[in-house]
């Protein structure tokens, strides 16, 4: 198929040139179906730098991506594509009809994330692998203070992603923050998610008018965005949230995807406490951001509540390794299980030690001829430490994001577990229907659903963010019902994302071709 894009006139360069995109479409967006038609006419043409490799390419901004904005300056994406496929020429061995579209989120901690930019957005920061901090070029697990590091001058994923020939639609999305004029929530669960679906569902809808392969869609985030890229490759064309993408006047399209790339993902969430403690149980100091602190006893009594909870859940997925053993727990929390996530670890420094880092100074690690022959797993948490006191996720009080995530139009905050609800007196529990829609491991491979063929899914060392299990438990489960995943625990990386671009766009071009 020949995509109708080469006749779009130069008049569009001038257009918006001056706008923001984003306020732009927030004030001349039209409204009803027609809105849903790709203007090939407004854009402007910009280059940037990709090392030594100059991208000339055409802007498409602020492009409303439903019929019914809740709130356009968020339901709205960024489109990219180099010059090269409006004069018929190739990039990096792709055309206009065969370039994948790459479809990074810039959602971080369920906020409100907006489109990103070829010279802006480009991940929440961190410290690449094996940077500077404690021995064996470890990031210092116990972090710097402040926020985590914003992007330095490396380029962006969008940029490279350009300089490679691929196209980009960088969506936004709606969070949990989010109020109208009246002081209603309008970002709370599933908002983030239906606004990524919606725009997959423009793009199928104006695939013959827009350069890149509809059918090549490949979904990119870090943290929570992470834990949304493994929603949209995960959720397919699920049926559940087929009412909220109607409501917002989505395309009437398909919104499974071809592939999801995961940093970090902090998925899972309704297990993710009980995965916590199962992990970090018995370290009652936490680190977080150079804010130090003692868990309260009433927090390690919850400690000690959640750890046991934790194999009665591993132990019901049914997990196998591709060997075929089984991925299971005794009740103190040992096993087969446990022994895989530590092989993970070892097979992690293994790489780092291959490729030249001293890890003399970690006595937890065991050294035999350049060989890591074992490790104390348990030392290896303590150096790690705990990053959250407990509960990690569904707090008893107001102070984590997933409670406010799970809130309703008038209620900002709600627990999302039976166990936070019932030690908790001040908060009321979500609808079970909400929490199983931000749970990627509720549609992995399940009839009527789409799941997305090809993953990759990336999560430090010493990422403390969430328990060590839960990417394991996403990557073994894709694996075991027969999707292509490419998983690793990155030596010494933090919570971070986007620090592997030339791997990550390798591995795009090697399942695109």
């Amino acid at each position: 198929m020949i995509k109708h894009i080469i006749g779009t006139t130069v008049l569009g360069m001038l257009l918006l040139d001056s706008i923001p995109g984003n306020a732009a479409a927030a004030e001349s967006a039209p409204r009803g179906r027609d809105s849903l038609i790709f203007d090939t006419n407004k854009f402007t043409v910009k280059t940037l730098t990709v090392g030594r490799q100059t991208v000339t390419y055409r802007a498409y901004e602020g492009i409303v991506y439903v019929a019914n904005p809740v709130d356009p300056n968020y339901e709205c994406l960024n489109f990219y594509a180099p010059v090269e496929y409006y004069e018929g020429k190739s990039v990096g061995g792709y055309t206009a009809e065969t370039a994948p579209i790459f479809f990074p989120n810039s959602v971080g901690g369920y906020m409100p994330g907006r489109p990103g930019t070829p010279d802006g957005f480009a991940g929440p920061g961190g410290p690449p692998p094996g940077g500077p901090g404690g021995p064996g070029g470890l990031a210092d697990p116990h972090g710097p203070g402040g926020p985590p590091p914003s992007r330095n001058s490396s380029p962006s994923a969008i940029a490279v992603a350009l300089a490679k020939g691929l196209v980009v639609a960088a969506p936004g999305a709606r969070g949990r923050t989010l109020q109208d004029q009246s002081g209603h929530y309008t970002g709370k669960a599933p908002a983030c998610i239906v606004d990524l679906k919606a725009a997959v569902r423009y793009l199928r809808h104006n695939d013959k008018i827009m350069p890149g392969d509809a059918e090549k869609i490949i979904s990119n985030g870090t943290s929570a965005g992470g834990a949304l890229s493994a929603l949209v490759g995960a959720t397919g064309n699920s049926p559940d949230y087929e009412p909220y993408l109607k409501a917002i006047g989505a395309a009437d399209e398909r919104d499974d995807i071809f592939a999801a790339s995961c940093y970090c993902p902090i998925t899972d969430l309704d297990n993710a406490d009980i995965a916590y403690e199962w992990l970090f149980n018995g370290i009652n100091t936490y680190a977080n951001w150079g804010r130090q602190g003692t868990m309260t006893p009433e927090q390690i009594n919850v400690s000690d509540q959640l750890k046991p909870l934790f194999p009665a859940y591993l132990n019901g997925l049914g997990l196998k390794k591709a060997d075929g053993t089984a991925l299971s727990l005794d009740a103190d929390g040992s096993g087969p299980f446990k022994d895989y996530v530590k092989s993970l670890v070892i097979a992690s420094a293994q790489k780092a030690l291959a490729g030249g880092k001293d890890l003399s100074g970690l006595t937890w690690l065991t050294l035999n001829d350049g060989t890591v022959t074992d490790m104390d797993f348990g030392q290896f948490i303590v150096y790690a430490t705990r990053k959250k006191s407990a509960p990690a996720f569904d707090s008893l009080d107001d102070n984590a994001p997933e409670v406010n995530l799970f809130g309703t139009a008038t209620i900002n905050n709600q627990h999302f577990t039976q166990f936070s609800k019932d030690h908790s007196t001040d908060h009321s529990l979500a609808e079970a229907a909400i929490v199983k829609m931000m749970n990627p491991m509720n549609y992995i491979g399940t009839q009527g659903v789409t799941t997305a063929p090809h993953w990759r899914i990336r999560h430090g060392t010493v990422d403390r963010d969430t328990s060590l299990a839960i990417p394991v438990i996403l990557a073994t489960k894709l694996q075991n019902r027969g999707f292509n995943v490419d998983f690793a625990m990155p030596w010494g990386v933090g919570h971070s994302g986007d620090y592997d671009l030339s791997e990550l766009f390798a591995w795009i071009n090697q399942i695109c071709c």
